[in-house]
């Protein structure tokens, strides 16, 4: 009798597991196909206009060189570096791998030639290099990134990294982390508080040019600038573990807006949303938004032809390293 009641009872709840398994589907984020989460801000006030999965963690790839740039933007205010210091480069800026500027321990480079390369072409060993300038080594600059991110209450975010490369072991908890909510909060403080645009609004430049015999073209991975009204930056990025991910910005008369999205599994998917989020996020920004950060010298310019001598730089690692000759 006690037999039969226990296979009652274990029959009756047999689909309490099942329940639980439900409900907790139904409670957990929904990861889109084509990113993993998207944010959409005025820049102005801060206020989120669109989310979708906007606290998901994951790795922010080459976007991590947004915080980059304002832990060295800050060395600069401090007075701890000058837009011409020159910085030398060391044997561990030439051995960081991936997107590069190529450079060569026999080079020296001043500051903005180098921050030119991390936001425009968006080069690892540009990163490196800043890293050390500013702060004396990676270990030092990258507690500087975690310490800012702190100050701006960016909660879901660990930076490891300058550039944004995956770490040694590929483990993705080891590695850079963040958020859409939290890289919005970052390109922000950016658009409000540096001159961030003068770099990511840039189209083209040359890299190398007086130091190298041959100066390379700078091509900017953004593809929404020139292509989508007022797109002015900041950032993509992606890797394997990453996929595509985009800060982006743009501004129209006196309203401007932020949107991040990250992991989309191509450039093309990414883009689109992107292009698609800015329209939507402009058709919800108030008509009493007005945006006052920094005024903007740098217009957005088209790609020029590569001219002789000029070696170009494309979205995708080239085959054939650059090298100097010997001497």
């Amino acid at each position: 009798m006690l037999a039969r009641s226990i296979h009652i009872l274990a029959v009756r709840f047999s689909f309490f597991p099942a329940l639980l398994l439900s409900l907790a589907a139904l409670l957990a984020p929904v990861v889109r196909a084509d990113y993993k989460g998207a944010i959409v801000v005025d820049a102005a006030t801060g206020a989120v206009l669109l989310e979708e999965n906007s606290d998901v963690v994951s790795p922010p790839a080459s976007v991590t060189k947004l915080m980059t740039f304002l832990v060295v933007h800050d060395a600069l205010l401090a007075g701890k570096l000058r837009l011409d210091t020159p910085v030398p480069v060391a044997i561990e800026d030439s051995k960081t791998g991936g997107t590069q500027v190529w450079l060569d321990p026999r080079e020296t480079f001043p500051v903005e030639d180098l921050v030119y390369a991390l936001m425009i072409q968006s080069a690892n060993d540009a990163a490196s290099a800043l890293a050390r300038a500013a702060a004396g080594s990676r270990e030092a600059f990258v507690a500087q990134m975690n310490a800012r991110a702190v100050s701006l209450g960016m909660t879901h975010t660990t930076f490891r990294s300058p550039h944004g490369l995956p770490p040694a072991s590929r483990k993705i908890a080891e590695g850079d982390l963040t958020s859409p909510r939290d890289l919005a909060l970052l390109s922000r403080e950016l658009l409000l508080h540096t001159d961030v645009l003068k770099y990511t609004s840039v189209k083209t430049r040359e890299f190398g040019g007086g130091v190298r015999p041959k100066a390379v073209v700078m091509n900017n991975h953004n593809h929404l600038l020139g292509a989508v009204v007022g797109c002015d930056g900041l950032k993509t990025g992606f890797t394997n573990a990453a996929g595509f991910c985009l800060a982006a910005t743009a501004q129209r008369d006196a309203k401007r807006i932020i949107v991040v999205v990250m992991g989309s599994p191509d450039r093309k998917t990414r883009d689109a949303h992107v292009r698609r989020l800015i329209e939507e996020g402009f058709s919800k920004v108030p008509s009493t938004s007005v945006f006052n950060g920094p005024p903007v010298a740098v217009t957005p310019v088209a790609i020029t032809p590569v001219a002789a001598g000029v070696a170009p730089i494309s979205d995708d690692p080239p085959a054939v390293r650059f090298v100097l000759p010997k001497r």
